[in-house]
């Protein structure tokens, strides 16, 4: 049987670049997300610390599913394997672009 596959999620969270890495990827039924499931860190018994890394170990430490709306992500890539977590400031000055999205239809009823 394969492994499961390993992806890389890079999203844009207040200011700074995430690079997350998840087992499970889907279409969330809530309209306007993605769902991440699984989340997979580095061995803890490393000798180099990084603090970005540690914050973001911290953030989703015992989360079981996170939601991720869809404008806050830049990328999702298939890895091979997981590499370091990251939190890096964005010095970059992109605003997010005001779309407005339709409604999804009402059911009959």
């Amino acid at each position: 049987m394969a492994a499961k596959p390993i992806y890389r999620v890079v999203v844009h969270q207040q200011g700074e670049i995430w690079d997350l890495y998840v087992r499970e990827i889907f279409q969330s039924e809530l309209w306007g997300f993605i769902e991440v499931e699984e989340f997979v860190f580095d061995d803890a018994s490393r000798v180099v610390v990084d603090p970005g890394a540690e914050k973001l170990q911290r953030t989703f430490e015992g989360v079981k599913r996170s939601y991720l709306p869809l404008n806050s992500i830049v990328r999702i890539d298939e890895v091979e394997r997981e590499g370091p977590l990251k939190a890096v400031k964005s010095d970059a000055r992109v605003a997010e672009f005001p779309r407005p999205f339709p409604l999804p239809p009402r059911g009959e009823g």
